[in-house]
C-alpha cells in the first residue's frame, strides 16, 4: 500500500500491517494509508486483520503532529475518528491482532474491531489521554462506551487506568489473549471462521446492533470538530 502499511490478500482474508519501524504513530499519513487498505479490502469483499509490528500495535496520534496543532493537528485527529467510526461499521468483520502496546487513539481503534486478540507479555493497553493532561475526546467517550464493561469504563477512561492484556480482557478491551508466536495464526483462524458468516447478514446485524452507539460516535465526532475549531 505505501511505506507504512501493508496489504495482503490470501483466500478473502486480507492482512493490513501497520509498520512505521517505530511505535506505529497514527500520523496523517499513517491514517490515510489505512484508509486506503480499507478501502482495498471492502472492494476485494474480504474479513481484516488489522495488525501491528512486534511488541507494539501502536502508541495513537503522532505526538509531534498533535502537539504542532493547526490544520494538520486538526485533520489527523478529524481523520483518526472517523475510522474508528469506519471500523465500527464495516461491512466485512475485522479482525484486531494487537501485538503489544496499545496507547490511546490505537486503544480506540481496537475497541471498533469485531474481535480482538492480543499478546501476552509486559504489554500496556491503556486510554491515557487524562494521565497525559488531556480531556478525553467525545468520540473517544463513545467507542469506549460501547465496548467496556460498566465497572471498568470510568476506570479506563476517567482514571486513565492501564490494563494488562489478561487484565484487558475482563475489561472489554480484548477477547482473548495468547502467545506472542501464535497471534498472527490465532488471527487468521478467526478472519476464515468470520469469513464463512453470511456477508449481508453480518453487515445488516452489525448496523442494527451498533445504531445507537454509532449515533452517539458520530454526534460526538460533531462535538469533537466543534471543539477542535473553537480551540485553534
Amino acid at each position: 500500500m505505501g511505506a507504512l502499511v501493508t496489504y495482503r490478500l490470501e483466500d478473502a482474508v486480507a492482512t493490513v500491517t501497520l509498520d512505521d519501524g517505530k511505535v506505529n504513530a497514527l500520523s496523517p499519513g499513517m491514517l490515510a494509508e489505512i484508509g486506503a487498505a480499507l478501502d482495498r479490502a471492502e472492494a476485494d469483499g474480504a474479513v481484516v486483520v488489522l495488525t501491528g509490528r512486534e511488541r507494539v500495535f501502536s502508541a495513537g496520534f503522532d505526538l509531534r503532529v498533535l502537539r504542532g496543532g493547526g490544520a494538520e493537528g486538526y485533520g489527523m485527529l478529524m481523520a483518526g475518528f472517523e475510522l474508528a467510526a469506519r471500523m465500527l461499521a464495516f461491512p466485512r468483520p475485522v479482525v484486531v491482532a494487537c501485538n503489544g502496546h496499545a496507547y490511546a487513539m490505537a486503544v480506540f481503534l481496537l475497541l471498533s474491531g469485531d474481535y480482538r486478540v492480543g499478546v501476552d507479555g509486559p504489554y500496556t493497553i491503556t486510554a491515557n489521554e487524562v494521565a497525559i493532561g488531556l480531556t478525553m475526546p467525545h468520540t473517544a467517550v463513545e467507542v469506549c462506551r460501547q465496548r467496556l464493561t460498566p465497572a471498568h469504563f470510568t476506570r479506563a477512561v476517567v482514571n486513565a487506568e492501564a490494563y494488562s492484556p489478561a487484565e484487558a480482557v475482563p475489561a472489554g478491551f480484548l477477547d482473548r489473549v495468547v502467545a506472542d508466536e501464535e497471534l498472527a495464526a490465532t488471527a487468521r483462524a478467526k478472519a476464515v471462521e468470520l469469513a464463512k458468516l453470511d456477508s449481508q447478514a453480518h453487515a445488516a446485524s452489525k448496523l442494527r446492533v451498533r445504531g445507537p452507539a454509532l449515533a452517539a460516535v458520530r454526534e460526538a465526532i460533531e462535538k469533537d470538530a466543534v471543539d477542535l475549531r473553537a480551540s485553534g
